[in-house]
C-alpha cells in the first residue's frame, strides 16, 4: 500500500498529463511569483557576471586622471560610468575617518586624511587595479587598488603606512593580511592618527557596533 506524498509535492497523472499540487492550482498567483523570483535570480547572476567582466575590461590596469577627491578613501576618475560622467572609486581594503557632510558625521583625523589624499592626488594620473573577487560595493562604487603615476606607489598602502587609514577587516581581499601588518607598523610607530587616537574614536565597525 503506497502512502500519498504531502500536498506540496504530490503529483498525479491524469490522461497522461501532470496535475500540479493543489495549493498551486488554488493559488496561481503564488506559482507565478515563485517562477518570477527564480527568473530574477538567474538573470541577476548572469548580469552580475557580465557587469564584472565589463568592469575589468573598462578599468583594470588602466590609467585615468583624478578629477575629484571626495574624502580620504573615495575619489572620482575621468571615465563615464553609466549615466554618470565620471566613475567613483572606493579604495579597497582601507577605511579613512569620515569628514564633515558624511552621514556618520565628522570623525577624529578625518579632515587630515582627506587633505592628505587631496594633496597627493592633485593633477594626478592613477592606475586602477581591481580585485579578482569583487569590483563594486553596495553603493555601486568601483572597488580598486589605486597606484599613483609615475612612481607606482599604491595609495591604499600609503594611507596605512602614514597612519591616515585603518585596515578594513570587514571584507576579504587579496592584500588583507599585508594591510593589517602595515596598520600594525603605523600603530607601533605612532604616526598619523595613531599618535593620539582613542578607542572610542575608532569607526563604529571597529568598535563592534555594526
Amino acid at each position: 500500500m503506497s502512502i500519498p506524498a504531502p500536498g506540496w509535492f504530490r503529483r498525479r497523472r491524469k490522461s497522461g498529463s501532470v496535475v500540479y499540487p493543489g495549493r498551486f492550482r488554488r493559488h496561481p498567483v503564488i506559482a507565478a511569483v515563485v517562477v518570477l523570483l527564480l527568473l530574477v535570480a538567474v538573470l541577476d547572476r548572469g548580469f552580475g557576471r557580465l557587469g564584472r567582466s565589463d568592469d575589468y575590461s573598462r578599468y583594470d590596469n588602466r590609467r585615468f586622471r583624478v578629477v575629484h577627491v571626495v574624502d580620504g578613501d573615495t575619489l572620482d576618475i575621468d571615465r563615464s560610468d553609466g549615466k554618470f560622467p565620471t566613475t567613483r572609486v572606493r579604495l579597497w581594503g582601507v577605511d579613512t575617518p569620515e569628514v564633515d557632510g558624511s552621514p556618520r558625521g565628522r570623525m577624529y583625523y578625518g579632515p587630515e586624511a582627506s587633505a592628505f589624499v587631496r594633496k597627493t592626488l592633485t593633477d594626478a594620473t592613477v592606475r586602477i587595479v581591481l580585485s579578482p573577487t569583487r569590483t563594486r560595493d553596495k553603493y555601486r562604487r568601483l572597488l580598486g587598488y589605486v597606484y599613483i603615476e609615475p612612481d607606482g606607489a599604491c595609495l591604499n598602502e600609503v594611507l596605512l603606512e602614514t597612519g591616515h587609514a585603518y585596515a578594513d577587516t570587514r571584507f576579504d581581499h587579496p592584500h588583507k593580511k599585508k594591510y593589517e601588518a602595515a596598520e600594525r607598523r603605523a600603530s607601533r610607530q605612532g604616526v598619523g592618527l595613531w599618535a593620539d587616537v582613542k578607542p572610542e574614536q575608532y569607526p563604529a565597525w571597529r568598535q563592534g557596533k555594526r
